[in-house]
């Protein structure tokens, strides 16, 4: 479950890209590791986070503003809301505002091409027309092998794919007001959230191997918190006893919240969950809101690049939070009878795995 490689997400197969709407694209640069800085560098000024963007940083600003006027030559219609370049990455906010007839893929093939051709004439490695020529003409294995054997500057500027988040809407199928507002802030606050990984790197690290009481997973957040002297895990049901009232509207959940409170203010406690029912997920929220001490567990993978949404990147620049992902949370085993695989066992063993936490009291193993 838990992955090495880019948590990038595939195109929606079912959605259509010729249509109108809003995307929040992502672009990686191939070799993000061996090219980490090559679009620029941090300024490492928390109070003023920004990009020093290198010519190709800046040439990529360049290609995607010139975008809309060159699609528009083309008959398709198109605005930039946001952008910002990153030292390893580019987002942006792109809005169709009536239906193309290119697709938004092959509209975002042009200008990672583009971007690669000023990357190569700045570096002044452009292929020649026969190499050119060849690659147009092998399938995508054979090209893959083909640029392994070039030289860094020589290969494609872009990972091969790209990420597109698609702005939800509204009844009137305009775009949704508060996600297209959510997708705009997190371009712009990139690179704050950036800045604040580097200058915090003790709350925001990022391991993929660590063993907590024999089980391995993968965390992101404040490792800490895993030494606190007191762990109390937040398990609610879903339905009261009468098999009817939410269990988060009984005078029974709320005795148990001034009960987790309690202790969380005596200090030296964190609350552990995964948050899943709705008297848990309450709970976890408010610490969240609030900066109290969270393990939260989840079944999504946490990989190389993997970051938490906004609110929960909040919590870990604090301190206050840690992400734990089991491997393979899928394979811990089935629940009274339902296989392992399904969510009834993955939420269930997330709370087994909560209970594991709490009890234990030694020292976590980081392999990687």
């Amino acid at each position: 479950m838990v992955s090495n490689v880019s948590s990038y997400r595939p195109h929606d197969k079912g959605h259509d890209y010729y249509a109108p709407g809003v995307y929040l694209i992502t672009l990686v640069v191939r070799n993000r590791e061996r090219n980490h800085a090559l679009l620029g560098r941090l300024n490492n000024d928390v109070k003023a986070p920004a990009v020093v963007l290198t010519e190709i940083g800046k040439a990529v600003e360049e290609e995607w503003e010139k975008t809309p006027v060159i699609q528009q030559a083309r008959g398709n219609d198109l605005t930039l809301v946001a952008q910002v370049c990153m030292p390893d990455h580019w987002h942006g906010v792109v809005q169709v505002n009536k239906p193309m007839n290119k697709s938004l893929g092959h509209i975002i093939q042009y200008v990672k091409s583009s971007c690669t051709a000023r990357w190569r004439k700045i570096t002044g490695s452009v292929l020649d027309s026969s190499s050119s020529q060849a690659i147009r003409g092998m399938s995508e294995q054979q090209r893959q092998l083909y640029y392994s054997s070039l030289p860094l500057e020589q290969q494609p500027l872009w990972d091969d794919d790209y990420d597109d988040t698609i702005c939800l809407t509204d009844a009137n199928g305009n775009p949704d007001a508060r996600h297209f507002s959510a997708m705009t802030r997190y371009v712009a606050d990139n690179p704050r959230r950036a800045v604040i990984r580097r200058a915090r790197p003790e709350f925001m690290r990022r391991c993929l191997h660590v063993v907590i009481g024999g089980r391995d997973y993968a965390a992101f957040g404040n490792l800490f918190l895993l030494r606190w002297a007191r762990k109390v895990q937040v398990f609610c049901h879903r339905k009261a006893p009468d098999g009817r009232t939410p269990y988060e509207q009984t005078d029974a959940y709320r005795r148990e919240c001034m009960e987790w409170k309690r202790m969380v203010m005596q200090g030296a406690t964190a609350i552990v969950t995964p948050g899943i029912s709705m008297g848990e997920r309450m709970i976890k929220d408010r610490c969240i809101e609030r900066g109290y001490p969270l393990i939260h567990l989840q079944k999504e993978a946490i990989g190389s690049y993997w970051k938490p949404e906004l609110r929960r990147f909040e919590a870990c620049a604090g301190g206050a939070l840690l992400i734990l992902a089991p491997w393979k949370p899928e394979t811990i085993g089935e629940v009274n009878g339902v296989p392992s695989d399904t969510d009834y066992s993955i939420f269930h063993n997330l709370n087994h795995l909560a209970e594991e936490i709490c009890a234990f009291e030694g020292e976590a193993r980081v392999i990687g």
